[in-house]
């Protein structure tokens, strides 16, 4: 009878999860059903990918092998964090199979999904409560944004912290072989999304949860079990760590050369944090005040844009309502801008808020510190003191920009602490009706907390941000200021609106859910129906808020999709140039965070937040003055001969071979006449001591006869003096993005500048086959002393580290999948022992 009970069981389960399954799958489709008219998400990020990765994409489809540099964007810069292919890794196989193989964005959703669910159960909680749990994390708001916005390996890893936690869980739980794979596994698919930030984040969350484990280790006295979980769980993170060797070990060596590495330069040394400057990592800092958009979708209104004709107008007066409409911001909150709100669901906050009255397992502490944690820094600057600590005492912190993405931490405890509640709720509803108190206090704070923010939301919220406060006192001091007080005014009270509209909306759904539990712990309504009511307002709640942000006007024609920048005038006119390599300078889009001019051309911009630190040291000093000095000389209207004076004087420019400027794409380009070609002879070279100095010597010097070289490359340079040779020639012969030949004559050595970016981990130079050694000059670009004759200069990409990860990587991956499929046939054994067993005893 017993084994018959556990058959019974275990095929409930099995009948309860495969259920669980569809209903993630259906949500998913159901919310992009446009895929199912062969359209795609259209996506900015994921544009911006195929412009800084067309060069890389179409070397691999040609040749079959990886450039792993491109010379596409800031000049050229490794491929690493752009578009690598690690064929040595076969965990990408697992990935496939545990996402079924669903198209992009689809895989990623089902992921929040299966993933949140598993740690609910390895929690321990009911099924059903897992399976609304699940539908609950996934559908939080802030994983759909940055699916519309393109972050897919950010969503790729999001989806993986679960289960990287439920693995850990399982191996404290003293479950070490099942738990110990399980972490080896997602931590692999964790890492394999390329997405270090979350995956930090995710490490802060372990650290927090190896703490209560040690806590609790000291209170029950139990160092061998701890020590046993530790060990495995260790083992477990190197394997994981080795199937990504190639990628972790080139970006950890990459790292510091770019801007979350060093700094070179000395100036600005209070904004400096060795690793990103302290600016760069807290612009996105979120508002002490936006943080209630966890409960409040619009708290501080909508995503960055123009309001549009929305209902709370009529609360403005009637004069300002077309200019409100048309020039307002629908956003008010700190950020620079942000494409929609975190809101992880008032339901989800309140069973978060009584899971910490109700629930005995002291691991609520633990999610509570880390969500407290997540909130603290995900305010920046505007809590700097506590970001400082972090910025210069905890490792990795300022190697990462977008403090506001700390947020994520939260979207994940916070839920986990709220259905460890629910299940709570669900499985002993007598000994709450007992406590029925505790239930009390939890409603009156979240109810109390809304209606207060109802009736008085200006005693707890501004409705105007910093820079609209400055701009309306400056246009009171030149207009009629009775006039700008009452389109203030009216301002603000389409924004009260707003926000009471959106309160009163989570009201609803919070009283619903109060009554809903009040019934059932009063025993005056069934589970499955309670389940069924508390699952339906959430998915009504969550999938609502969700499609503010991604709905079907989201997506385009798969064509479109494929191809997302079309040729413009200039473009074409350009690309018509047979000329194997020259820059192009955009300054019709944003240049230094736009990859559209990649998609046809080696730019002098370019979309990547770790561009090499020299390159963007290069950008503030010289290449941004650079640009204001030419557009303020072509306002007053363009010659040849003011193309040629204003050009004269761009060295930087002219070094990085800007042969054509896009100044509007309908337009022929400004060709650079004074463009300093692909490589060229100096006659004379100075030494500098710092980088400081190499930086500044640039705008001293002619630099298309004068060579800045550090002095750390003296001893190549030690006894030569290049002199004039006035018949020397030197062309690019050849050119592939990892691989440039250049034919060279001249009847005296000579000092050759490149024009090329320096980056001494990988680039390998030969004259005629033989290894010459390179230097660095004018701070970014290469230089090499060339002997007298007739000779082929030959620079190759082949950084060792690829070679090597790549044959650790497969070891390791392969490894893993062997113990995965080792584990799945011993499960498949046992279970048919199990059942013969049970034969023999019927």
């Amino acid at each position: 009878m017993e084994n018959q009970k556990k058959s019974t069981i275990w095929s409930n389960n099995i009948t309860a999860y495969i259920i669980a399954v569809l209903v993630f799958l259906a949500i998913t489709i159901a919310y992009f059903s446009p895929v199912l008219e062969g359209k795609k998400l259209d996506q900015h990020d994921i544009s911006m990918h195929k412009g800084m990765s067309k060069e890389i994409v179409d070397h691999r489809e040609s040749t079959g092998e990886e450039a792993l540099w491109t010379n596409s964007m800031f000049g050229g810069m490794p491929a690493w964090q752009i578009s690598v292919v690690y064929k040595g890794n076969l965990m990408t196989y697992v990935d496939k199979v545990i996402t079924l193989g669903l198209p992009t964005p689809l895989n990623f959703v089902f992921l929040y999904f299966l993933g949140f669910f598993i740690l609910l159960l390895v929690l321990k909680t009911d099924k059903w409560v897992a399976l609304i749990g699940a539908i609950a994390f996934a559908l939080s708001s802030y994983f759909f944004i940055i699916l519309g916005a393109g972050h897919t390996s950010k969503a790729h890893a999001i989806g993986y912290m679960a289960l990287v936690l439920a693995g850990i869980i399982l191996t404290f739980r003293g479950k070490y072989w099942q738990g110990g794979l399980l972490t080896a596994v997602a931590l692999s698919l964790e890492i394999k999304s390329g997405h270090l930030q979350i995956t930090y984040y995710l490490l802060i969350i372990v650290v927090i949860y190896g703490i209560y484990q040690l806590i609790e280790t000291i209170k029950n006295n139990n160092y061998a079990h701890f020590l046993k979980a530790s060990g495995l769980l260790i083992v477990a993170a190197l394997l994981a760590i080795l199937t990504h060797s190639t990628n972790l070990w080139a970006t950890y060596d990459y790292g510091k050369d770019s801007m979350r590495g060093k700094p070179e330069l000395t100036n600005e040394a209070e904004n400096k944090s060795g690793g990103l400057d302290r600016s760069y990592i807290t612009d996105w800092s979120y508002g002490i005040g936006e943080t209630w958009s966890l409960m409040i979708p619009y708290v501080k209104g909508k995503a960055s844009g123009v309001l549009g004709n929305v209902d709370e107008l009529k609360h403005a007066d009637p004069a300002y309502r077309k200019v409100l409409a048309q020039q307002t911001n629908a956003y008010w909150g700190d950020q620079p801008g942000t494409s929609g709100s975190v809101y992880v669901g008032i339901i989800v906050v309140f069973l978060f808020i009584l899971g910490l009255f109700i629930v005995d397992n002291r691991l609520k502490w633990a999610l509570l510190a880390a969500t407290v944690l997540s909130i603290l820094l995900a305010w920046g600057k505007n809590f700097m003191p506590f970001t400082d600590f972090f910025i210069d005492y905890i490792p990795g912190y300022n190697k990462f920009r977008a403090v506001s993405m700390t947020l994520a931490i939260a979207e994940l405890t916070i839920p986990v602490l709220a259905f460890m509640a629910l299940n709570k709720v669900l499985t002993e509803r007598k000994t709450l009706n007992s406590k029925i108190k505790a239930f009390y206090y939890a409603s009156g704070i979240t109810v109390g907390v809304l209606i207060l923010f109802y009736i008085t939301p200006n005693t707890f919220f501004n409705f105007l941000n910093a820079g609209e406060k400055l701009q309306f006192s400056q246009l009171r001091q030149s207009n009629d200021p009775s006039q700008v007080d009452v389109y203030v005014s009216s301002l603000e009270n389409v924004r009260i609106a707003i926000f009471k509209t959106d309160t009163l909306r989570s009201l609803f759904f919070l009283i619903a859910s109060i009554v809903l539990i009040y019934f059932f712990i009063k025993g005056k309504l069934k589970a499955a129906w309670f389940l069924t009511g508390i699952g339906l307002l959430i998915l009504v709640d969550m999938f609502s808020v969700d499609k503010r942000y991604i709905n079907n006007d989201n997506f385009v024609r798969s064509s479109k999709f494929e191809q997302p920048f079309t040729a413009s005038t200039a473009d074409n006119y350009i690309l018509k140039d047979h000329d194997p390599d020259f820059r192009v300078l955009d300054i019709s889009k944003s240049t230094f965070n736009d990859a559209s001019c990649s998609y046809f051309h080696k730019s002098i911009g370019g979309y990547h937040g770790a561009k090499l630190q020299r390159y963007q040291d290069i950008i503030e000093h010289q290449i941004q003055p650079e640009i204001q000095e030419m557009v303020s000389g072509l306002q007053s209207g363009v010659t040849m001969d003011k193309i040629n004076s204003i050009f004269k004087n761009l060295q930087v420019l002219n070094m990085l071979n800007t042969k054509y400027v896009i100044y509007s794409p309908d337009a022929m380009p400004i060709i650079n006449p004074m463009a300093y070609g692909n490589a060229w002879f100096v006659n004379n070279y100075e030494l500098v001591k710092s980088a400081d100095e190499e930086i500044d010597a640039i705008n001293d010097y002619d630099l298309n006869s004068t060579a800045i070289i550090d002095n750390k490359f003296a001893d190549q340079l030690k006894d030569f003096h290049p002199d004039k040779d006035s018949t020397a020639t030197i062309s690019l012969i050849s050119y592939e993005p990892n691989n440039l030949i250049y034919k060279y004559n001249s009847t005296i050595p000579q000092l050759v500048v490149f024009s090329e970016i320096y980056y001494n981990k990988g680039w390998e130079a030969t004259i005629d086959g033989k290894p010459t050694e390179h230097l660095r000059a004018d701070y970014i670009l290469r230089s090499m002393k060339v002997p007298a004759g007739n000779h082929t200069i030959e620079f190759s990409f082949e950084p060792k580290i690829f070679i090597i990860g790549e044959r650790i990587s497969f070891i390791a991956s392969l490894l893993l999948i062997i113990l995965i499929i080792g584990t799945l046939i011993y499960g498949i054994k046992q279970c048919r022992l199990s059942g013969k067993q049970e034969e023999k005893k019927s």
